[in-house]
């Protein structure tokens, strides 16, 4: 039998990467996004039957319960929530940070996975499915500029887990994948559209692409139905932690 999966932030990197890869292994995909008209291209693209796409803000609760009403029926059994959709927004140290950005992150990262998860736990029940939530290596691992970003990650990975405790026994499986240097058109939203500190972060590290997580995604959707995998936290072999920054006084003490 088909089954269903729907994908926030599908109009690009993760989300775009992952509604291909469900629609090659035989998924009907519901892919969100605020740009409609990339909703459009991934119709035509994957086809009418197989992508269903969703135009709304994630920070917009009526209109995700709205979006969601308005599925036809062959859309509206859903097995699979993949909570993509988020962004970081700037590099700087917290006491230069802006706190609109702050919001914004917070409203999307958090508030906008925890509504419309919510809002699709009962088909998720009823279809003993299952939710992934990406989180990043940020939650676990901080660094300088990352901040409220890195906040919000470690809550959605801490909010996978407690999933996965209040849902024993309905069959739903949860899981928190962590990747860590991605290349995608996250990192030019994060940087106001800066082609440069784009290519300075990616230059010669051979990260991961879009299509790596992808295949991941896809990979835990199609596990056996009794096997849960609660994380997984991803790097490309170039990465790797660093050293603890100490902070030396510039005067020798007397």
């Amino acid at each position: 039998m088909t089954k269903t999966v729907l994908i926030t932030g599908a109009t690009a990197g993760f989300g775009a990467a992952a509604s291909r890869r469900f629609v090659k292994d035989g998924w009907k995909v519901i892919g969100t996004g605020r740009r409609a008209e990339r909703l459009a291209a991934l119709t035509d693209e994957l086809g009418s039957a197989n992508f269903h796409g969703l135009a709304f803000d994630m920070r917009d609760e009526a209109a995700i319960e709205a979006a969601l009403a308005s599925l036809p029926a062959d859309f509206a059994t859903i097995d699979w929530l993949v909570n993509n959709a988020g962004l970081a927004l700037g590099t700087g140290p917290a006491q230069d940070s802006s706190l609109d950005q702050w919001r914004q992150m917070i409203d999307t990262n958090i508030t906008g996975l925890v509504t419309i998860t919510r809002l699709l736990l009962p088909r998720l029940i009823e279809t003993k499915g299952g939710v992934i939530n990406l989180s990043s290596v940020a939650a676990h691992w901080p660094y300088p500029g990352g901040n409220v970003y890195g906040g919000t990650k470690a809550f959605v990975r801490q909010f996978s887990y407690g999933l996965r405790c209040d849902l024993a026994g309905t069959g739903v499986r949860v899981t928190s994948i962590e990747p860590g240097m991605c290349e995608s058109e996250f990192t030019l939203v994060r940087t106001g559209g800066n082609k440069e500190a784009y290519d300075k972060l990616y230059g010669g590290a051979n990260p991961l692409q879009p299509e790596d997580i992808a295949e991941t995604i896809v990979h835990v959707a199609s596990l056996p139905a009794h096997m849960n995998i609660n994380a997984i936290e991803l790097m490309p072999v170039s990465q790797s932690w660093s050293p603890f920054a100490v902070y030396r006084e510039t005067a020798k003490p007397a």
